[in-house]
């Protein structure tokens, strides 16, 4: 059977799947702790808003719902600090060694990683084990990679098949919609799963969504790497993925020119800053909505979840707009932070349920800056170094992820008191790092770069070196 050279259906599965309890996560996590420390029944109510019911209670309840608040966010702490390490540096080795070893794996391996994931989320809840066992989860299944190595094998696979730099930025564009509008469609559902069948059987439907996708990654989708062969004169995978690591990446920067390898480092800067301060304030608005003086129940923020997933859909219509009319790349990334800026101000003293569904409006755009930030660092570097590039944007996404939704979370825990918006306004903040960078990629017209030549990778002719070295070596002793 012939396979098919379409990476999308992969994306757009993965994401209504991890979508599907994505958040439920927090609002599983969120009665359990109000169960343990309460030892009352978490208050389930058909009206929009908790906010009444909390209003006529005691003020120990109050107190109660900001210890199960603060406690939430530092679970979410701890998930983040476990699972970082593992899954950057198996992002790292699986992304570059996929320039040999085959884009497949980049992509395989994380979805077996979320199914044993989702498997033990709904251990933990069908039997009502100990919640901080998800921690432990987590920690074991980003030693198969995480988000960030599938979408830098996604991103590579697209970038093997795209000659054309328009092309190419149109259909990482168009990955990143396809994550919104299924992602949407997932958020939607999940309010109403839970009303109608508690969190198990979101869980199970997950877990199936999930275990379908992963036959049609390993038996439908087509190779677009065609030297396998990843394994030396040794015989050794471990030392090959090492070598690819290292070599790859270093390589990467070393044959880039001057002006390139300039234009390369501000460009990553400027994607490791947006998205350290973008995806930092997005992580608390679940927790956000869950608190005084929203309160909103499951059905809501399945709303407001599949609301803010809509910026996908907008943000791949603008950029293809905005790329048929020629408009500059970097006026499209500016178009993107400053989205990002005014939502995040505008959500810090949002305190009623009709301006926090507002405040995603002028957010629409806010997606806009990956896809071209991927696409233009992909234009300067040669088709061979592709993994080594992506591993290079998936290694630091991951981890400005990971650190920013730690440290973002431990912000939350400790300005809950006296300001619980004061996070949003953190990361608009910081929104001003990005932009002072791009300023200074326009201003000095380093956005123009200089054309590359395809070329085979360095790093083998390093490895000739090293065993010529080791041969000369072997025959003077």
């Amino acid at each position: 059977m012939k396979g098919l050279f379409l990476v999308e259906p992969v994306v757009a599965l993965y994401a209504f799947s991890s979508f599907l309890i994505y958040p439920l996560v927090q609002q599983y996590v969120y009665r359990r702790l109000w169960q343990e420390l309460t030892h009352t029944p978490y208050p389930i109510s058909d009206n929009a808003s908790r906010c009444a019911d909390n209003n006529n209670s005691s003020s120990n309840q109050s107190s109660y719902h900001e210890e199960v608040q603060r406690q939430a966010s530092l679970f979410t702490l701890y998930t983040e600090l476990f699972s970082t390490i593992p899954s950057l540096v198996v992002t790292l080795l699986l992304v570059a060694y996929s320039d040999r070893g085959g884009r497949k794996v980049t992509i395989v391996m994380p979805l077996i990683g979320t199914l044993i994931y989702t498997l033990a989320l709904l251990s933990v809840s069908y039997f009502e084990l100990n919640i901080y066992l998800l921690i432990a989860a987590s920690f074991f299944s980003s030693l198969f990679g995480g988000l960030g190595t599938f979408l830098g094998g996604c991103f590579a696979y697209i970038a093997d098949l795209c000659e054309d730099g328009r092309q190419k930025t149109l259909r990482m564009a168009g990955v990143d919609m396809m994550i919104g509008l299924l992602s949407g469609v997932a958020a939607i559902s999940t309010g109403y799963f839970l009303r109608a069948a508690g969190f198990n059987w979101p869980f199970i439907t997950s877990a199936l969504c999930q275990c379908l996708n992963l036959l049609f990654a390993i038996f439908i989708l087509e190779e677009t790497v065609t030297n396998t062969n990843a394994v030396i004169s040794d015989g050794s995978p471990h030392r090959s993925a090492m070598k690819q690591m290292i070599y790859g990446v270093y390589y990467m920067f070393a044959r880039a020119s001057h002006k390139n390898k300039t234009l390369l480092v501000l460009l990553i800067l400027i994607f490791i800053s947006f998205s350290f301060a973008y995806v930092g304030g997005s992580s608390i608005m679940t927790l956000y909505e869950l608190n005084k003086p929203l309160c909103w129940s499951e059905i809501l923020i399945g709303y407001g979840t599949a609301m803010s997933t809509t910026m996908f859909l907008a943000s791949f219509v603008v950029v293809s707009a905005f790329t048929y009319w020629g408009v500059p790349q970097l006026v499209i990334v500016l178009t993107g932070i400053l989205s990002v800026i005014s939502g995040m101000v505008l959500l810090a003293f949002a305190k009623t349920t009709f301006l926090m569904f507002m405040v995603r409006v002028p957010m629409l755009l806010s997606i806009m800056p990956f896809p071209v930030l991927r696409s233009m660092t992909s234009k300067i570097i040669s088709k061979s170094d592709q993994g080594a590039l992506f591993a290079c944007l998936s290694f630091l996404e991951s981890l400005t992820t990971n650190v920013s939704t730690a440290v973002f979370n431990s912000v939350y825990a400790a300005t809950l008191a006296w300001y619980p918006g004061f996070t949003f306004l953190l990361s608009a903040g910081l929104c001003v790092i990005p932009l002072l960078i791009l300023g200074a990629v326009g201003l000095t017209g380093l956005d123009v770069a200089e054309e590359v030549k395809d070329q085979e990778p360095l790093f083998q002719g390093v490895e000739d070196i090293v065993e010529d070295q080791n041969s000369n070596h072997s025959v003077l002793t």
